[in-house]
Formats: structure tokens, sequence, C-alpha cells
């Protein structure tokens, strides 16, 4: 099964490639609803989450998954870091499903990814074909300035070439607080 790596590739390299349209970045609509639902909402308190919602069958377990800065910050570069376990020999084909709503219900953006593709795209020192074992990643990426103070849920499935379960990872990003430290 593909290891960390690949999903942790994947969920950068997918945000990073879900490029935000400025008028959905700038618009005031967004973040009117977006604080409609989420400034009473007692979850905000997390600025960011990640949640393993893999199977112990999956072909990847993952083990570990940080970010840095903590808290991730508009404009600045994100550096992610995950390590798992490849449990299965991971080949092309193998996609990713990914989806960001804007809170836990307003679907902006729905796209499938190659992951083998991406990983070549983004240059990772990881690639296809990925052989079972343990494996560790480190990812940067910039993001962009324009995000709007909202928070964001991604929920990524990624699956085999054969369709069979791969991993699976939800991750909560607040934006709606301010950095203190700016």
């Amino acid at each position: 099964m593909l290891s960390i790596k690949i999903l942790y590739s994947v969920l950068l390299v997918c945000a990073a490639q879900a490029r935000w349209t400025p008028d959905l970045l700038q618009s005031d609509m967004l973040s009117k609803l977006s604080d409609r639902l989420t400034t009473s909402d007692p979850r905000t308190q997390t600025i960011w989450s990640f949640d393993n919602c893999g199977l112990e069958t999956d072909a990847i377990t993952i083990d570990s998954f940080e970010v840095s800065p903590d808290p991730p910050q508009p404009g600045k570069k994100l550096t992610i870091t995950a390590s798992g376990t490849a449990n299965e020999r991971i080949e092309e084909g193998a996609y990713a499903d990914v989806v960001v709503k804007l809170g836990s219900f307003i679907k902006i953006l729905h796209k499938q990814f190659d992951i083998c593709e991406e990983l070549r795209n983004a240059n990772a020192t990881l690639q296809c074909p990925l052989e079972p074992g343990q494996h560790h990643i480190i990812h940067t990426v910039e993001l962009p300035r324009e995000i709007p103070r909202a928070k964001f849920t991604v929920e990524a499935r990624a699956y085999t070439q054969y369709d069979d379960d791969m991993a699976c990872a939800n991750v909560v990003i607040d934006f709606m607080k301010p950095d203190e430290t700016l």
C-alpha cells in the first residue's frame, strides 16, 4: 500500500495544485458565509487538525503528520513532514479524490489527482512504483496570500491502481483567527 510519503505529497501537492480563483478568494459572500458557519462553532478553537481516517487494511498506514509553521499562515511557505508504511507496492494508476469544503458542509472544490503524476511534477523524493516499507517525506508549498479568513476542511481519499483503499485523511485548517505573531 502507499506509504505516508505518497499521501503526504498528495495532500500537499493537491493543496498547491487546487488553485483558488481570485473571485472566490476575494468574495465578501465567502467571508460572511464562513463567519456564520464557524465563528460560534466550538470546533474552531483548534487552528488545524489531522485525522487519519484510514483502516488497518489500507495500502498505507500513516504514522505521523506535522506542519511548520504551526499554525499554517497565508502567504507563507508550509512544510509538511509525514511518515508511514507502504503495506504493498503502489504503481501507476493510484489516485486521490480530494474535496475542499468551506467549514464542514459547503463544497468548493472536488478534484481527482493521479498520485504518481503529481509526485513526478513536484519532483518529490518519493516516486512510483513505491515499494513496501517505511517511508518519510518532507514537502514544502507556498500558501496563497489571498486565502480568506475561513475554516476549511480537506478530505483526501487515496486508492490503488486497483481501486482498493490506500489511505484516508481529513485536515481542518482554521484561518479565522489572526496570527498574533505577525
